[in-house]
């Protein structure tokens, strides 16, 4: 991982292009974080550093909390999380890490929090269609209907769909572009949709996607098995000819 922030949802808008073409944007307050902790491969096994984000009064905050907190002098946040940068070894406690972390063109995976959607049925859930309302069905068109399952095993398998709790997981949407960078106001504009209400919080690292540019040289494969006839006379197509 070479970048990541703690950020804030805003909001969705619309930009344009500098073709004139609207692009559907999210807008993430990004920043700015502190660096709280540092794990070194000397003491930990491994290097990283834990990041926090939004500003939080003391007295909303536990002892173990505190304490943890001052060690990174004045530095009192309400979301920590840990990130296993590449430039870790670089980093010290302290240090700030704003939102011209990212600049315009990169491509990030956005991790969030998905909206509750508080109890629902199988069909809002998962999906499952509903049942004919003639018949003899009954009061029961929006049911799961039977499990299946008789004396043998006498159980219902783990992962059969049902009615349940829905949303409020954690999400995350990878590969999206960074539209636009504002540093002085803070806030990255990425591609699209991301998890979460507004005001949700929101963790922005580098897409582990990597991405190759389309070019001259693009499709072509170096495996020698898959060459053409014309060049690998040991293909089928090149010996039935």
């Amino acid at each position: 991982m070479e970048k990541a922030i703690i950020g804030k949802k805003v909001g969705m808008t619309q930009i344009f292009d500098e073709a004139g073409h609207v692009i559907p944007v999210t807008v993430i307050e990004a920043g700015p974080c502190t660096v709280i902790q540092k794990k070194t491969m000397e003491k930990d096994g491994y290097e990283a550093v834990q990041l926090g984000f939004e500003d939080v009064a003391e007295k909303k905050l536990t002892k173990p909390e505190l304490g943890h907190l001052k060690k990174a002098g004045d530095a009192r946040k309400k979301h920590l999380k840990e990130f296993k940068l590449k430039n870790a070894a670089e980093m010290n406690v302290g240090d700030e890490v704003k939102a011209d972390t990212f600049a315009e063109g990169d491509r990030v995976d956005v991790t969030g929090i998905s909206k509750g959607k508080g109890y629902a049925g199988v069909i809002k859930r998962h999906g499952a269609h509903r049942l004919k309302e003639t018949h003899g069905t009954g009061p029961v068109h929006r049911h799961a209907g039977s499990m299946g399952p008789a004396t043998d095993p006498s159980r219902i398998f783990k992962g059969k769909i049902g009615a349940g709790h829905m949303g409020d997981e954690q999400v995350t949407v990878i590969n999206l572009d960074v539209v636009k960078v504002d540093p002085e106001l803070g806030i990255i504009a990425v591609r699209g949709a991301i998890p979460g209400p507004k005001g949700g919080i929101v963790y922005v690292r580098n897409s582990v996607i990597n991405v190759k540019e389309k070019g001259a040289a693009a499709g072509i494969s170096s495996n020698p098995q898959k060459a053409s006839a014309r060049v690998n006379p040991q293909k089928a197509s090149a010996r039935n000819k």
